[in-house]
């Protein structure tokens, strides 16, 4: 049960910085800073592949929706997968 508490912790880590990721994208006064830096690195590829796929309506960029739902789909996934491993 610690591997699925792990994972759980994991994912909600990243699922926190998809969030940082998409607020600080309104803010330019952050874009610079070091912290931004490690967020950017770690979640673009993620929400890059998304806009790949789902062109932007005029302003709004619709791919982090897409990504936060198949980020909750993945975990799910994943976690009931080591639900029927371990159990």
């Amino acid at each position: 049960m610690l591997i699925i508490y792990i994972v759980d912790k994991i994912f909600l880590l990243y699922t926190i910085m998809l969030f940082v990721r998409i607020i600080a994208s309104w803010i330019p006064e952050i874009q610079g800073q070091r912290w931004m830096h490690f967020i950017v690195f770690y979640t673009d590829p993620y929400l890059n592949f998304f806009r790949r796929f789902i062109p932007p309506l005029g302003m709004f960029d619709l791919s982090p929706i897409v990504a936060f739902l198949c980020l909750s789909l993945l975990e799910q996934v994943v976690k009931s997968f080591l639900m029927t491993v371990l159990l």
